[in-house]
């Protein structure tokens, strides 16, 4: 559905997207995903033809987009601040598009009535965008965005406005909205939760460029290196030498096995928080150190133990079964075990 070839982009003299290259497929709900001046919104405005490239193709549909004023592409954006008209009701707000697109009046009132029934806001038509909770209003504007039938959604942190609640539900409601259309989404957000929840793929961004391209699982369980295994979930990280499935912690004089192979050589071993355990039945492998933080989370405790070699490593101990024993005190010694499985090598 949509290819980008070599896509450069500048602000003055400063790189924003640097020969990216991506495609996005038919149907799919594609998160980027990266920090702060990453590039994940320019890379949308440039798709949505509000950023002019310096050098690249955007191509949609087959049809290459250069030169093509916003208006003109078959794509239409749902910014952070929903950009909803205030004197307008929200029937007029979702038919505004329609409209600007030489859509009569007759089909323009069957497709509101559509979207509203979409976004399950039958009955709110004559009503004003200050008459709307935040959610309400994010529903419009996805409304409004879906009314002309783009062939792409781009959505630029759709639901930072929301609280939790309504956030995880919204969530729920964009992926059956993606699927029911069967239009390809491109979202931008910080929040990882969402990404891995939502995406069918994700792309990392850092410094303009793709760090990595993948599923959730992929990202997660395989990232490509340190930034990705940091990002993407907190991931512990520990020097290491890789031969084969073994693996060296020199500072620490131990040593511990993979499920998979890595490449022969220093490098690092990361280690999810939430797949290394404290005491209960001996493990693989195994590290000795001191709680020097427990705080609670809710489902988890989050731990913070240091080793011998004074690196800290971060275990969530969920609280399935409730807090029972799990509490541990600043000051405990304690067996930090992970299982084969639990070990991603990853180049120096």
């Amino acid at each position: 559905m949509l290819t980008i070839i070599g896509l450069t982009v500048r602000y003055g003299t400063t790189l924003a997207l640097d020969r990216l290259d991506l495609t996005v497929g038919r149907d799919e709900l594609f998160v980027l995903l990266g920090g702060s001046g990453s590039g994940k919104t320019t890379l949308l405005r440039a798709i949505g033809g509000f950023v002019r490239p310096e050098a690249g193709r955007i191509v949609v549909d087959n049809a290459d987009l250069s030169g093509l004023p916003p208006h003109r592409r078959p794509v239409n954006t749902m910014f952070q601040s929903y950009a909803l008209f205030p004197h307008m009701t929200v029937a007029a707000n979702i038919g505004f598009g329609l409209r600007q697109h030489g859509v009569s009046r007759a089909e323009t009132r069957e497709r509101v009535e559509t979207m509203l029934a979409l976004v399950r806001m039958q009955g709110f038509g004559a009503r004003r965008p200050g008459e709307l909770s935040g959610g309400q209003q994010q529903r419009v504007a996805l409304a409004r965005s879906l009314a002309p039938r783009p062939t792409l959604l781009l959505l630029d942190e759709p639901l930072s406005a929301l609280d939790q609640g309504l956030r995880r539900d919204t969530r729920a409601e964009l992926v059956r909205l993606r699927r029911s259309l069967g239009i390809s989404f491109v979202l931008v957000t910080h929040d990882q939760d969402e990404a891995l929840q939502m995406a069918d793929r994700i792309g990392v961004m850092r410094d303009g460029r793709m760090a990595q391209v993948g599923t959730p699982a992929d990202l997660y369980e395989r990232p490509a290196d340190r930034f990705v295994a940091g990002f993407l979930g907190a991931a512990n990280l520990l020097p290491c030498v890789v031969d084969g499935a073994s693996v060296l912690l020199p500072s620490l004089g131990v040593s511990a096995r993979a499920s998979r192979r890595g490449v022969a050589g220093p490098g690092l071993l990361a280690l999810r928080a939430e797949r290394l355990r404290i005491g209960g039945e001996p493990l693989p492998n195994e590290v000795h150190g001191v709680v020097t933080e427990s705080a609670y989370a809710g489902d988890a405790l989050a731990v913070s133990v240091r080793l011998a070699d004074g690196s800290v490593l971060r275990v969530k101990r969920s609280l399935a079964d409730g807090l029972g024993g799990a509490v541990v005190e600043p000051g405990t010694v304690v067996r930090v075990g992970w299982q084969p499985e639990a070990c991603i090598l990853l180049p120096e």
